[in-house]
């Protein structure tokens, strides 16, 4: 029964990344990957997918300092180097104290999230919904991969459909602006 509700969550959650990406200001964008970060989470811990759910409460903190971008001087690199630093070292406490068994297989596999949410991170520090698409583009299939070894279903659904919601995202915003505007 706890697996269903953890997929339902991870369902819940996949809503608001995968809408995130088709909105036209960062704040709107972030905004709702904050709701996502919150819920994947939840479905992470549930299912036992401990790398997942650590980074994604970082980066439910991630999205609210660039929400609050100028009270808080989100724009100063020590932030986007203490979340990175922070990654890291949940990567460590993995394998230390989550004991995580360390083999080559699962250093990879535990990374990948690291990667993603690295690319995130320095996407939401550019102010820029086409940067955020774009560092989707290196988040996504890193979060698809580990997605696919958890078996999060919903987490797997959204990565897929996310790889689709940029796409969308570039076409309808990047494309066609940068096309009107050589004309």
């Amino acid at each position: 029964m706890l697996e269903i509700i953890a997929q339902a969550v991870g369902i819940a959650a996949m809503t608001f990344n995968i809408i995130s990406y088709l909105q036209k200001t960062s704040e709107r964008a972030i905004g709702c990957q904050l709701f996502g970060g919150i819920l994947f989470s939840l479905n992470y811990f549930m299912l036992g997918a401990v790398m997942g759910g650590i980074l994604n409460c970082l980066g439910a903190l991630r999205c609210i300092l660039f929400l609050n971008r100028k009270k808080l001087k989100a724009d100063h690199i020590g932030w986007l180097i203490g979340f990175i630093i922070s990654y890291i070292i949940c990567y460590v406490l993995v394998f230390t104290v989550f004991k995580k068994e360390f083999t080559l297989f699962n250093a990879i596999i535990e990374l990948l999230p690291v990667i993603g949410m690295t690319a995130l991170s320095v996407s939401f520090r550019l102010q820029d919904a086409k940067a955020i698409r774009r560092f989707g583009l290196i988040s996504s299939p890193s979060w698809l991969i580990y997605n696919i070894v958890n078996f999060a279903i919903g987490a797997i659904i959204c990565e897929v459909l996310t790889l689709c919601s940029i796409t969308i995202g570039t076409l309808k915003h990047d494309i066609k602006y940068s096309k009107t505007k050589s004309v």
